[in-house]
Protein backbone atom coordinates (compact mmCIF):
# COMPACT_ATOMS: atom_id res chain seq x y z
CA UNK A 1 0.00 0.00 0.00
CA UNK A 2 1.29 3.44 -0.93
CA UNK A 3 2.13 5.77 1.92
CA UNK A 4 -0.64 8.39 2.37
CA UNK A 5 1.83 11.28 2.29
CA UNK A 6 3.25 10.14 -1.07
CA UNK A 7 -0.22 9.83 -2.52
CA UNK A 8 -1.10 13.30 -1.17
CA UNK A 9 2.05 14.82 -2.73
CA UNK A 10 1.29 13.29 -6.13
CA UNK A 11 -2.25 14.63 -5.93
CA UNK A 12 -1.04 18.13 -5.05
CA UNK A 13 1.39 18.04 -7.98
CA UNK A 14 -1.34 17.01 -10.41
CA UNK A 15 -3.65 19.75 -9.10
CA UNK A 16 -0.87 22.35 -9.39
CA UNK A 17 -0.36 21.44 -13.05
CA UNK A 18 -4.12 21.58 -13.73
CA UNK A 19 -4.41 25.01 -12.06
CA UNK A 20 -1.76 26.38 -14.42
CA UNK A 21 -3.02 25.34 -17.85
CA UNK A 22 -3.42 29.09 -18.49
CA UNK A 23 0.39 29.25 -18.95
CA UNK A 24 0.38 27.28 -22.21
CA UNK A 25 0.15 30.34 -24.50
CA UNK A 26 2.84 32.12 -22.50
CA UNK A 27 5.18 29.13 -22.76
CA UNK A 28 4.82 29.26 -26.54
CA UNK A 29 5.36 33.03 -26.57
CA UNK A 30 8.48 32.67 -24.38
CA UNK A 31 9.88 29.96 -26.65
CA UNK A 32 9.21 32.05 -29.77
CA UNK A 33 10.91 35.05 -28.17
CA UNK A 34 14.05 33.02 -27.41
CA UNK A 35 14.03 31.46 -30.90
CA UNK A 36 13.81 34.89 -32.55
CA UNK A 37 16.74 36.13 -30.48
CA UNK A 38 18.89 33.06 -31.19
CA UNK A 39 18.15 33.20 -34.92
CA UNK A 40 19.33 36.83 -34.91
CA UNK A 41 22.67 36.02 -33.23
CA UNK A 42 21.34 36.82 -29.77
CA UNK A 43 21.73 34.82 -26.60
CA UNK A 44 19.74 33.77 -23.57
CA UNK A 45 20.79 34.83 -20.08
CA UNK A 46 19.10 33.21 -17.06
CA UNK A 47 19.25 34.01 -13.34
CA UNK A 48 17.67 33.01 -10.04
CA UNK A 49 18.58 32.07 -6.46
CA UNK A 50 18.72 28.70 -4.71
CA UNK A 51 16.50 26.21 -6.54
CA UNK A 52 15.92 28.86 -9.19
CA UNK A 53 19.72 29.12 -9.65
CA UNK A 54 19.73 25.38 -10.31
CA UNK A 55 16.84 25.87 -12.74
CA UNK A 56 18.85 28.59 -14.51
CA UNK A 57 21.66 26.12 -15.04
CA UNK A 58 19.23 23.38 -16.05
CA UNK A 59 17.65 25.56 -18.76
CA UNK A 60 20.98 26.64 -20.22
CA UNK A 61 22.35 23.09 -20.16
CA UNK A 62 19.32 21.91 -22.17
CA UNK A 63 20.00 24.59 -24.78
CA UNK A 64 23.79 24.55 -25.00
CA UNK A 65 23.90 20.74 -24.90
CA UNK A 66 20.63 19.22 -25.98
CA UNK A 67 17.14 18.76 -24.69
CA UNK A 68 15.98 15.69 -26.63
CA UNK A 69 17.53 16.07 -30.09
CA UNK A 70 21.06 16.29 -31.38
CA UNK A 71 21.64 19.73 -32.89
CA UNK A 72 24.07 22.62 -32.76
CA UNK A 73 24.71 24.32 -29.44
CA UNK A 74 22.55 27.34 -28.68
CA UNK A 75 23.85 30.48 -26.96
CA UNK A 76 22.64 30.36 -23.35
CA UNK A 77 24.39 31.44 -20.16
CA UNK A 78 23.35 30.87 -16.53
CA UNK A 79 24.42 33.95 -14.57
CA UNK A 80 24.57 31.74 -11.48
CA UNK A 81 27.71 29.79 -12.39
CA UNK A 82 30.67 32.19 -12.26
CA UNK A 83 31.64 31.78 -8.61
CA UNK A 84 34.49 34.29 -8.81
CA UNK A 85 32.15 36.97 -10.15
CA UNK A 86 29.36 36.06 -7.72
CA UNK A 87 31.56 36.14 -4.63
CA UNK A 88 33.79 39.08 -5.62
CA UNK A 89 30.93 41.36 -6.61
CA UNK A 90 28.81 40.34 -3.63
CA UNK A 91 31.76 41.12 -1.37
CA UNK A 92 32.91 44.32 -3.09
CA UNK A 93 29.51 45.81 -3.95
CA UNK A 94 26.42 43.88 -2.87
CA UNK A 95 24.59 40.67 -3.60
CA UNK A 96 21.58 42.63 -4.88
CA UNK A 97 23.61 43.76 -7.94
CA UNK A 98 25.34 40.48 -8.77
CA UNK A 99 23.09 39.58 -11.74
CA UNK A 100 22.57 43.18 -12.89
CA UNK A 101 26.33 43.65 -13.27
CA UNK A 102 26.56 40.51 -15.41
CA UNK A 103 23.63 41.62 -17.58
CA UNK A 104 25.35 44.97 -18.02
CA UNK A 105 28.53 43.26 -19.20
CA UNK A 106 27.11 40.38 -21.24
CA UNK A 107 23.72 41.59 -22.46
CA UNK A 108 23.01 43.36 -25.70
CA UNK A 109 19.92 44.63 -27.45
CA UNK A 110 17.67 41.77 -28.56
CA UNK A 111 19.18 39.19 -26.20
CA UNK A 112 16.74 37.62 -23.75
CA UNK A 113 16.93 37.53 -19.96
CA UNK A 114 14.89 35.03 -17.99
CA UNK A 115 14.53 35.86 -14.29
CA UNK A 116 13.26 33.10 -12.00
CA UNK A 117 11.84 33.85 -8.55
CA UNK A 118 9.24 31.71 -6.78
CA UNK A 119 8.23 34.70 -4.63
CA UNK A 120 8.70 37.35 -7.30
CA UNK A 121 10.59 39.42 -4.71
CA UNK A 122 14.23 38.50 -5.33
CA UNK A 123 15.98 41.88 -5.38
CA UNK A 124 18.95 40.69 -7.44
CA UNK A 125 16.61 39.27 -10.10
CA UNK A 126 14.54 42.47 -10.12
CA UNK A 127 17.65 44.61 -10.58
CA UNK A 128 18.88 42.37 -13.41
CA UNK A 129 15.53 42.68 -15.18
CA UNK A 130 15.66 46.48 -14.84
CA UNK A 131 19.13 46.62 -16.41
CA UNK A 132 17.99 44.25 -19.16
CA UNK A 133 15.05 46.50 -20.02
CA UNK A 134 17.32 49.56 -20.06
CA UNK A 135 19.68 47.79 -22.50
CA UNK A 136 16.86 46.64 -24.80
CA UNK A 137 16.84 42.93 -23.92
CA UNK A 138 13.57 41.01 -24.07
CA UNK A 139 12.57 39.85 -20.58
CA UNK A 140 10.76 36.76 -19.34
CA UNK A 141 9.95 35.92 -15.73
CA UNK A 142 9.05 32.63 -14.08
CA UNK A 143 7.26 33.57 -10.86
CA UNK A 144 4.96 32.12 -8.24
CA UNK A 145 2.32 33.17 -5.74
CA UNK A 146 0.95 36.58 -6.84
CA UNK A 147 4.05 37.49 -8.86
CA UNK A 148 5.45 39.66 -6.08
CA UNK A 149 7.28 42.88 -6.92
CA UNK A 150 8.34 41.45 -10.30
CA UNK A 151 4.75 41.22 -11.55
CA UNK A 152 4.25 43.51 -14.52
CA UNK A 153 7.99 44.17 -15.06
CA UNK A 154 8.70 41.74 -17.89
CA UNK A 155 7.61 41.29 -21.49
CA UNK A 156 6.35 37.78 -20.71
CA UNK A 157 5.53 36.49 -17.24
CA UNK A 158 4.67 32.96 -16.26
CA UNK A 159 3.13 33.19 -12.79
CA UNK A 160 2.42 29.80 -11.25
CA UNK A 161 -0.82 29.82 -9.33
CA UNK A 162 0.39 28.32 -6.05
CA UNK A 163 1.67 29.48 -2.68
CA UNK A 164 3.83 26.42 -2.10
CA UNK A 165 7.45 26.74 -3.24
CA UNK A 166 7.85 23.07 -4.18
CA UNK A 167 4.74 23.11 -6.40
CA UNK A 168 5.83 26.39 -8.01
CA UNK A 169 9.23 24.91 -8.83
CA UNK A 170 7.67 21.73 -10.24
CA UNK A 171 5.40 23.70 -12.57
CA UNK A 172 8.30 25.98 -13.53
CA UNK A 173 10.28 22.89 -14.53
CA UNK A 174 7.42 21.58 -16.66
CA UNK A 175 7.07 24.99 -18.35
CA UNK A 176 10.74 25.41 -19.13
CA UNK A 177 11.08 21.83 -20.34
CA UNK A 178 8.24 22.46 -22.80
CA UNK A 179 9.86 25.78 -23.75
CA UNK A 180 13.24 24.10 -24.36
CA UNK A 181 11.57 21.47 -26.56
CA UNK A 182 9.85 24.16 -28.63
CA UNK A 183 13.11 26.08 -28.99
CA UNK A 184 15.00 22.95 -29.98
CA UNK A 185 12.44 22.11 -32.68
CA UNK A 186 13.53 25.31 -34.47
CA UNK A 187 17.19 24.28 -34.62
CA UNK A 188 17.00 20.54 -35.35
Amino acid sequence: MVNKEIKKQFGEHIEAVKKNYHLMDKIELAANTVVESLKNSGKLLVCGNGGSAADSQHITAELVGKYEKNRRALAAIALTTDTSMLTAWSNDDCFENVFAKQVEGLGKKDDVLIGISTSGNSENVIRALKVAKKLGLKTISFLGRDGGRTKGMTDIELIVNSNRTSRIQEVHELCYHIMCGLIEDNFS
